[in-house]
């Protein structure tokens, strides 16, 4: 079973129709939307600010979600994916946003709609990333604008597979 704690008095908050790994913790001031997934491992810490997570996010193996103490939550909108051992730490991202595998964005960050943040970048405190763009690399910069192919392949295939593959694990 998940480690669901509670934390200076808060209680994570869960909506409808969702999947947590048995090996997934989930701390404190955190609240999902419906129909969201948390994989194996991975960590999300609402004990020092909150944590708000819409409706079809999925939070991939060993990601970790946290915040900044008294300054940033962290708010994640709806259809994300956070990739495979990826760090979202004190920032917002907007609905319709793949975050690639083993990323990091760091405090202060804010990421509009639709957008592709390609595995391995570094997202450096601060950054705004503007809707319908692709950042890669360590710094994280653009490299181009987000195509409707892309959208609907990457962004909206993805979410729509884990959802999907959540279903498989509710059935055990």
């Amino acid at each position: 079973m998940a480690l669901i704690k509670t934390v200076r008095n808060k209680t994570p908050q869960f909506g409808k129709n969702i999947y947590i790994s048995e090996n997934a913790t989930v701390i404190g001031d955190v609240t999902t939307g419906d129909d969201c997934s948390i994989w194996f491992n991975a960590v999300i810490r609402g004990d020092v600010n909150s944590i708000t997570i819409g409706n079809k996010v999925n939070i991939q193996d060993g990601a970790v979600v946290h915040c900044t103490y008294e300054k940033h939550p962290t708010i994640i909108g709806d259809n994300v994916s956070i990739g495979h051992n990826t760090l979202v730490h004190g920032c917002e991202i907007k609905p319709n946003v793949l975050v690639g595998m083993g990323a990091i964005l760091m405090d202060g960050v804010v990421v509009e709609s639709n957008v592709i943040i390609a595995a391995g970048s570094v997202v450096l405190q601060g950054t705004r990333i503007e809707s319908g763009t692709v950042w890669a690399g360590v710094p994280a910069k653009k490299v181009k604008d987000l195509s409707e192919e892309l959208l609907k392949d990457q962004i909206e295939r993805i979410a729509g597979n884990y959802l999907f593959y959540s279903d498989w694990y509710k059935e055990e």
